[in-house]
């Protein structure tokens, strides 16, 4: 099963990955943690390109490339073996990401995202779980994290709430796929509902 995590910057998307993961793995399963952009070794290089510099560095239409093409090798060389092998592979963001920060919050782009991922990517999760959170508290734990990382987080609280909107329509345009999770309670009682839902999908494909 391809399990992917959506949400603004500092919903606790990565840590909610973490737990479940560790869940999974205690009940027998062989799970793999990835992330986007990144995963791969080409991926993580375009990672580097994308997430560090001045928030103009680049256009939404070169961005747009960019987390394709890191997708293509991630897909490539992570994911599809992963679940060729029968494992459950676990994601922090995908291509719902890119719909939002470049096909909707940096331009009206998403026909764009949407084409090139039907050219070049050609698969949905399986499962996606939106945390979902109020703009302004996810920017403050986005920016207390004080990494290198911040390009997208320097485009400020209106760009998230913008996403946060974007993803909440993303949730009911895929809504068989899509759980909302409110992420604004402890970590563990986020995971508790992941962990629950998920359990209930491994189950109806069993």
């Amino acid at each position: 099963m391809f399990i992917t995590f959506e949400g603004i910057d500092g919903s606790g998307k990565s840590t909610q990955v973490r737990l479940l993961a560790e869940a999974l793995e205690a009940a027998g399963h062989d799970v793999i943690r990835t992330r986007e952009p990144g995963g791969s070794p080409g991926a993580e290089e375009i990672r580097a390109l994308v997430l560090q510099g001045d928030p103009e560095r680049w256009s939404p239409e070169t961005e747009i490339l960019l987390f394709t093409a890191a997708r293509r090798d991630h897909l490539e060389r992570t994911i599809t073996p992963a679940l060729a092998a029968g494992k459950v592979v676990l994601c922090d963001r995908f291509a719902d990401s890119t719909r939002m920060y470049q096909g909707l919050s940096r331009g009206d782009l998403r026909a764009q995202v949407d084409d090139l991922h039907r050219l070049m990517i050609g698969r949905e999760p399986d499962l996606t779980f939106l945390i979902d959170i109020d703009p302004a508290v996810g920017l403050a734990r986005a920016k207390g994290r004080q990494g290198h990382e911040e390009r997208f987080e320097d485009m400020g609280v209106a760009m998230q709430a913008r996403m946060r909107a974007g993803f909440l329509e993303l949730a009911r345009e895929f809504a068989p796929r899509f759980r909302v999770i409110d992420g604004a309670r402890a970590p563990e009682a986020v995971a508790a509902d992941v962990l629950a839902q998920t359990q209930a999908a491994l189950a109806g494909r069993a």
